[in-house]
Order: structure tokens, then C-alpha cells, then sequence
């Protein structure tokens, strides 16, 4: 399991994660209960990007098994089929923004994700200018409530192109704010949702304070045990400017921190 991987930087050695995650029962006749919806994409894939980063062979993207990636309307209408056959095994859809606001994209991405065998999860891109609860009323106003979903996604980072909302919270109020929003949506869908964040804003909200939730981590110029130190993570987002079948103009790029059984056994666990 990565994430107990050791990582040697500038001659010195990191710590090793501490975590690790409950992937439940890993045999044969568990992988295969509530998976029978959805067709894991093509393993180990190899996508083209527009900016390739220098990856360290042991430490790149490709050495993952799992791949997906995360849409919204800016990609337009998505064909799931050949991004699953390309090698697309999961799909984290944008849904809604602050407390009035949903992705024109959300029900075509949403279906035709299903549809086509790819297993996804709607995310919630958040908005300091609206109060936690009236975001997480709006999420699970529009978000359906499905068994065969995956966990509920909270989008945390800074929104520099924001007309509206130049506000920034302390960081004890933006980790407050993240429970009270987490804990509404964990009693909606019965599951416990993934927290996504980039480097800037988990530096600047010291969310390595944050305990008790899966992290979906960007970090596209150095694997996030570089970038996020010991924080350990279910899903790292590597690349903005990735090439996927299926998806016009570029992509964002995602892998799953474990391997092709472990992901087996998540997704029976969290589908169930």
C-alpha cells in the first residue's frame, strides 16, 4: 500500500504516513458484490499532456494502477465510453457552488458517467460569502442520493477569479466552517465525504490539523509526500493539462493511492 511509502529528499529521509486506510475485506467474492455496474478503465494507463512534468520514475503518475479524472462544464460534453476505454476508472463531477449555484454540465456528466460504467462522485466547490449550512442544503438539494454513488466530494481552495467574494476567513474559521458542512452531508448520505485541496490552501488553513476524512490532493509538480509532507491521501490530482480520450481541450488527471485489488475492495465498500 502506498501509502506507508518512505520518499528520500535532498539526501534526507521523510517520515512514513502513519495512516492507513480500511479498504475492507480484500478476497475474491468481495471485489466483485457491488462492482458489477461499474468496468474498471484500462490499468496502468499512459495519457499524453500538454505540459508534461519531469516525473522521478519512482515517484511519477504512471506507477499507479487506478486513473480517473474530474469534469465540469468547462470540458463539455464528455464521451464516457471512450474515456473509460482509455483507461478512465473513476470520475469526480463538478455539481454545485456556494448556495445557488449548479454546474450547467452536472446531470449530462452525472448520467452518462453511470451509463457508462465509470464509477463517480459529485463534488461541491465552496464559496466563503454563503454560511456552511445553506452550501451543504444546496449540495444535497441537487446531489440525488444513490447507494452506487461514491462518498460526497468538498472542493477547499482559494477562488482568485471570484468576482463576488474577495473573502478570507481565519484559518479556524474556514476548518470550522469545513466540519459543520462535512458533518451535514455525512448524516444526508450515510457516507463520509473526500476532501479535495491544493498546496496554497492547506498551508494557509493548516489543515493538517483537519483529522478524521479521505484527501483528494493537487499537486502537479512533485508527488504530494513532497508537497503535503506526511499527510497521506486516497486520491492525488497530478496533472491540469492532461490529454483523455473522450474529453476535449485539456484535463485534469487523477490516481487512486492503492492497487488494482485495493481499489476493488473501496469501491464494493463505499457502493454498497
Amino acid at each position: 500500500m502506498r501509502s506507508f511509502l518512505c520518499l528520500s529528499i535532498l539526501g534526507s529521509v521523510a517520515a512514513c504516513s502513519t495512516t492507513s486506510y480500511d479498504f475492507g475485506d480484500l478476497s475474491p467474492t468481495a471485489t466483485s458484490t457491488s462492482t458489477t455496474s461499474f468496468q474498471t478503465g484500462l490499468a496502468y494507463p499512459r495519457f499524453n499532456d500538454r505540459k508534461p512534468h519531469p516525473w522521478d520514475k519512482a515517484l511519477a503518475p504512471t506507477s499507479y494502477a487506478i486513473h480517473g479524472t474530474d469534469v465540469s462544464k468547462y470540458q463539455g460534453p464528455v464521451d464516457w465510453g471512450i474515456a473509460r476505454e482509455s483507461g478512465v476508472s473513476f470520475a469526480f463531477i463538478k455539481a454545485t457552488e456556494g448556495g445557488d449555484r449548479l454546474d450547467d454540465m452536472f446531470a449530462a456528466h452525472w448520467s452518462q458517467a453511470k451509463a457508462s460504467g465509470i464509477p463517480r462522485a459529485a463534488y461541491h466547490f465552496y464559496y466563503f460569502c454563503r454560511t456552511a449550512k445553506d452550501q451543504a442544503d444546496w449540495y444535497i438539494r441537487n446531489v440525488p442520493k444513490e447507494k452506487n454513488s461514491l462518498p460526497p466530494v468538498l472542493d477547499m481552495e482559494w477562488n482568485h477569479l471570484s468576482p463576488s467574494c474577495k473573502k478570507r476567513p481565519p484559518a479556524s474559521v474556514v476548518r470550522a466552517e469545513m466540519k459543520i458542512f462535512l458533518e451535514r452531508l455525512t448524516k444526508h448520505y450515510g457516507k463520509k465525504p473526500i476532501i479535495y485541496t491544493s498546496i496554497d490552501f492547506y498551508e494557509d488553513n493548516r489543515l493538517d490539523l483537519f483529522e478524521g476524512y479521505d484527501w483528494w490532493l493537487r499537486s502537479v509538480a512533485a508527488h504530494p509526500h513532497v508537497r503535503y509532507g506526511t499527510k497521506d491521501f486516497l486520491f492525488w490530482q497530478y496533472t491540469g493539462t492532461g490529454k483523455v480520450p473522450g474529453i476535449k481541450g485539456d484535463a485534469d488527471i487523477n490516481v487512486f493511492n492503492g492497487t488494482q485489488k485495493e481499489w476493488h475492495a473501496w469501491i464494493a465498500k463505499h457502493t454498497s
